[in-house]
């Protein structure tokens, strides 16, 4: 049978005892969400998991769990949480919220206040009885209120630390925790279209492998939680092979921001399923490397809900996250941001290397309502005007944010600017815009709150993929998969500049004409982590050589490679490299043999969303 690793279970939520009158209760562990969404985006920068009240605008339902006093009395409450407005506007913030134990609604509105994540009092309760209680999470606006843990104390001074690593040194202390040990030939990291690839590539030529996932659901930005269509061809030349399992998982509807059912999230599910050397690891996220002298041992992996951690060891893993995050936590060398001209010689580079990325997209849409509908008006710093305003029912890639922030370590506010923009743009139109006739009668219908992200660390291989590469074309001896979309480059919208200088919301693209370009199979795998393969927008390329590499499609095949080369590091005793040196005509034999089922239709027609690439003049 299929072992497949999903802790999604009605346990009672975690408690951790710091005293005998101490309880810490993680929000993401609660029994019962309610309308409340597990967030783990940010764990890295704020420290944890957290829930998020998701509601565009609508109060969600409860979350609500059972915990056990030990004693009687008064108890005091505190909540984990952030004024996430608090960035763009002063005073009282959007996402309030209240906690309940029992039957009682304790006083204190939480998450309007403060400027960073921070304990906040939410009142106290009488015990009478001591025994099992229900806790709960009372949201107030459906606009992103958020609350990571919870602390019930008799010490009403006993406070846990706000500082990110002090706090998380009182979770360990508290909460320890003896790690399940898993091993593997493979261990894959990202479960988007090239993790996918990567993993089911091996699987199927022998291999066992792990494929972990920091969300419920598979195929990254392709899946319901951010909906961007499948970019890219497959089929191409010199490996036509190459491609064909995205056929076999793909979804036959296309376009960016369209109703969930259209990303076909379980097809992708049974496709991994159907592995049999292939064990997944759903809501895993890998908070931690163990390594030695330029080669990783050991992955440590926390479920996102339930906090149970796993150690991943083998010879060979695969960073596939799009951070870059297991190059990054195990020491390998990396870029970000945009090069020099005189980096590589890239004709389109700026003269002066600087930080700008491609940014991260918030997308959503509205429907139609019988009649007219309202909505809360939402302004907290972010004030349009009739000539600012975005007149539109939907938002998808051009709706861009972060491009001059870090995208990982500021990842948190890049996506809250997203929703930002969504919602004072939506308020404006429905509330204060002269003639709104055209929204009166609509609502929003999807606002994500997964934001789909473009580009960050680039992870450095024994091949960097320049501009020059592309334009010139040059042929490399361990050509490989084929990339077939423009350099596609993004910046900020000037016309959104002039509203919202430094904070634009919305981007242009930029096609610079290429013809398909076969890439070097050295971009897959680090220069100095010796064990390491990556696949997806993390591979070895210059931030120009990314704005073709980076669709789907295109990623999905480089997975694939990944995949096969895998294989035979298994087989020879190898390291990735080693594929190179000495291996090189037996992964051509795979590529052309490709590692999918031959013969599907190949519908990538109907599925581009219209962003077709665009090939160089001869």
């Amino acid at each position: 049978m299929k072992k497949i690793i999903a802790l999604f279970t009605a346990l009672i939520s975690f408690v951790a005892c710091t005293s005998s009158n101490d309880i810490l209760v993680e929000a993401e562990s609660f029994s019962t969400k309610g309308g409340w969404s597990v967030d783990q985006q940010f764990t890295f920068e704020m420290g944890s998991p957290y829930l998020i009240a998701h509601g565009m605008g609508n109060a969600v339902e409860d979350a609500t769990t059972t915990i056990s006093l030990p004693r009687t009395g008064e108890w005091h409450i505190y909540a984990r949480t952030y004024n996430w407005t608090s960035p763009w506007a002063e005073g009282r913030g959007a996402g309030g919220f209240r906690i309940g134990v029992g039957n009682e609604l304790l006083p204190n509105e939480l998450g309007v206040e403060g400027n960073a994540w921070e304990w906040q009092y939410a009142g106290s309760v009488n015990i009478e009885k001591r025994g099992e209680q229900t806790l709960r999470l009372h949201d107030l606006t459906g606009f992103e209120g958020r609350c990571d843990a919870i602390f019930l104390t008799q010490d009403k001074q006993a406070t846990p630390p706000a500082e990110v690593e002090a706090l998380a040194d009182f979770r360990s202390k508290h909460n320890p925790r003896k790690a399940t040990i898993e091993e593997f030939d493979f261990v894959v990291v990202g479960g988007g279209v090239a993790g996918m690839c990567a993993a089911v590539a091996a699987a199927r030529l022998g291999v066992k492998v792990a494929l972990i996932n920091d969300r419920p659901l598979w195929g990254g930005t392709n899946s319901s939680e951010t909906r961007v269509h499948l970019g890219g061809h497959i089929e191409m030349e010199p490996y036509v092979n190459l491609g064909n399992m995205i056929k076999e998982f793909g979804p036959l509807r296309g376009g960016n921001a369209q109703p969930a059912e259209n990303y076909e999230d379980d097809k992708k599910r049974l496709f991994l399923e159907a592995e049999e050397n292939l064990t997944l690891f759903p809501s895993y996220r890998v908070y931690a490397v163990e390594s030695n002298d330029g080669h990783i041992e050991a992955v440590r992996a926390q479920h996102i809900e339930t906090g149970e951690e796993v150690v991943f060891r083998a010879p060979i893993f695969s960073d596939c996250t799009g951070d870059g995050t297991v190059g990054y936590l195990a020491g390998a060398d990396y870029a970000m941001g945009r090069e020099s001209r005189d980096e590589y010689n890239e004709p389109s580079a700026p003269e002066v290397a600087d930080k700008m990325t491609m940014g991260s997209s918030v997308q959503w849409y509205s429907v139609e309502d019988d009649a007219a509908s309202e909505f809360p008006l939402f302004e907290y710093g972010l004030n349009f005007n009739e000539e600012s305003c975005q007149r539109v029912t939907m938002g998808e890639w051009t709706w861009e944010t972060g491009m001059n922030y870090d995208q990982c370590e500021e990842f948190e506010r890049i996506r809250d600017y997203g929703l930002m923009v969504v919602y004072s743009n939506w308020s404006f139109l429905k509330n204060r815009l002269q003639d709104n006739e055209a929204y009166r009668n609509r609502s929003l219908g999807w606002v994500a709150y997964i934001a789909g992200k473009r580009e960050s660390r680039r992870l450095l291989g024994d091949h960097v993929l320049t501009e020059n590469d592309l334009v010139q074309e040059i042929a490399y001896p361990d050509a490989s998969f084929t990339t077939t979309w423009s350099i596609d480059l993004h910046y900020p919208d000037p016309e959104n500049t002039k509203h919202f200088p430094g904070e634009e919301f919305k981007s242009i693209c930029v096609h610079g004409a290429t013809n398909p370009y076969a890439v070097p199979y050295r971009c897959l795998y680090s220069r100095n982590i010796d064990n390491l393969f990556m696949a997806g927008r993390d591979i070895s390329v210059s931030h120009i050589g990314l704005g073709t590499v980076r669709v789907m499609r295109t990623c999905g095949m480089m997975g694939e490679v990944v995949g096969m080369a895998a294989s035979l590091c298994r087989e020879h005793d190898a390291l990735p490299r080693d594929v190179y040196t000495s291996h090189l005509d037996a992964l051509k034999t795979l590529m052309q043999q490709g590692a999918g089922v031959q013969g599907l239709e190949n519908n990538q027609l109907y599925n581009l969303g219209g962003n077709w690439p665009t090939y160089r003049k001869e």
